[in-house]
């Protein structure tokens, strides 16, 4: 059986993603975020306290976008995967690590400094920096978007979990408003996709069969 620890709307959507478009078994638990301040012993499960964390017997992996890869292709044939033998297979690389490194990397800058860090430390000028930059990136979507309704191989896979992930977020943040024309529809088309309405509510599910009471994010609510 698949574990998989993950947060609300947090990267480790990324796999909870994958596993639902597969039908996948696997077993979820759901933690507050950030895991490392908030779960009591998940240090001793992952030294560092970062989501996600998939177990699938004795492999062990902490990278969402590497285990969409190793979900579709591992526990495939999955249309997830773009093949060796396909010509975009190195687009569909490059598209699967760009949702992370280009597109999340910079949001998580928005996060921290405009929403996570207590008042006296957030830094408005650094998040609209990180915003710019992250809505500067788009435009290589906007671009491959003219004339396709997913990035690669003519279907929906992995490398659309991944950017597909960084749109989610920046809806989050309200960056969507800036959105280009194509780019807005594509995000529109992502979320009409089942394995995406299946794996949000099934976080939710998992959340209150834990008892947690999660806010957006997944962060705790306080109590009074």
């Amino acid at each position: 059986m698949i574990e998989l620890y993950h947060c609300i709307d947090a990267r480790s959507l990324r796999p909870l993603w994958v596993l639902e478009e597969m039908r996948l078994p696997y077993r979820l638990h759901v933690l507050p975020f950030p895991p490392r301040a908030f779960a009591s012993g998940y240090k001793e499960k992952n030294p560092l306290g970062t989501i996600p964390l998939m177990l699938d017997g004795g492999v062990r992996m902490t990278e969402s976008a590497a285990i969409c890869q190793y979900l579709a292709t591992r526990h495939g044939p999955s249309p997830l995967a773009v093949g060796v033998e396909e010509p975009d297979y190195g687009a569909f690389l490059n598209w699967l690590h760009f949702g992370e490194a280009t597109l999340t990397f910079p949001q998580t800058l928005v996060l921290r400094y405009a929403r996570f860090e207590p008042p006296e430390r957030r830094q408005p000028q650094v998040a609209q920096d990180y915003a710019q930059w992250f809505l500067a990136r788009l435009r290589a979507i906007e671009t491959v978007m003219a004339d396709r309704e997913w990035l690669c191989a003519g279907r929906f896979t992995a490398a659309d979990v991944s950017v597909g992930y960084a749109l989610l977020l920046a809806n989050e943040l309200g960056l969507n408003a800036q959105f280009t024309p194509h780019v807005a529809a594509y995000w529109a088309r992502l979320q009409q996709q089942d394995g995406l309405v299946r794996a949000r509510a099934a976080q939710w599910k998992a959340a209150e069969a834990a008892g947690l009471r999660l806010g957006p994010m997944g962060m705790p609510i306080k109590e009074g």
